[in-house]
């Protein structure tokens, strides 16, 4: 059962990492995307969950709150038997690189301007919904044989 515990605090860190990617590539996406005429950086649903998920960060970190996943990922490493982090060749890689030393008011101030930076990409370069019409409403008048 402790190897079950084990892999599924691998796969945690691999899920965070994939959480931080998201809200890093994604502005370094819509940052490049803005300058480039990219169509799909004006894409609202991306966009909101984006700004979502780094107000996310943004909020736990200014209250003090331990990010789920690292909650999850703690446990699961305890319920397989590990204290320390253990882990194969690439879980050790993800959470060597998510998990460094640093004191919490950095990590405060880093969060904050890659939001801010976030919101004013938003302002920059809007989301824009793309509204699909039916055939029918393209006209006012009414279609006749």
């Amino acid at each position: 059962m402790q190897i079950v515990y084990r892999i599924a605090a691998d796969l945690t860190v691999c899920l965070h990492l994939g959480y931080v990617l998201f809200i890093v590539l994604g502005q370094v996406g819509v940052m490049a995307g803005a300058i480039r005429g990219w169509k799909w950086v004006r894409n609202t649903k991306f966009r909101l969950l984006h700004l979502i998920g780094i107000l996310v960060v943004i909020a736990e970190s200014w209250l003090g709150i331990t990010c789920p996943l690292t909650i999850l990922e703690n446990h699961l490493r305890r319920e397989s038997g590990g204290a320390a982090y253990e882990g194969d060749f690439i879980a050790s890689c993800v959470h060597d690189t998510l998990f460094f030393e640093c004191a919490p008011w950095v990590f405060t101030t880093i969060y904050s301007l890659f939001g801010l930076a976030v919101v004013v990409t938003l302002i920059v370069c809007p989301p824009r919904c793309s509204r699909t019409e039916s055939p029918s409403s393209e006209t006012d008048s009414p279609v006749t044989p």
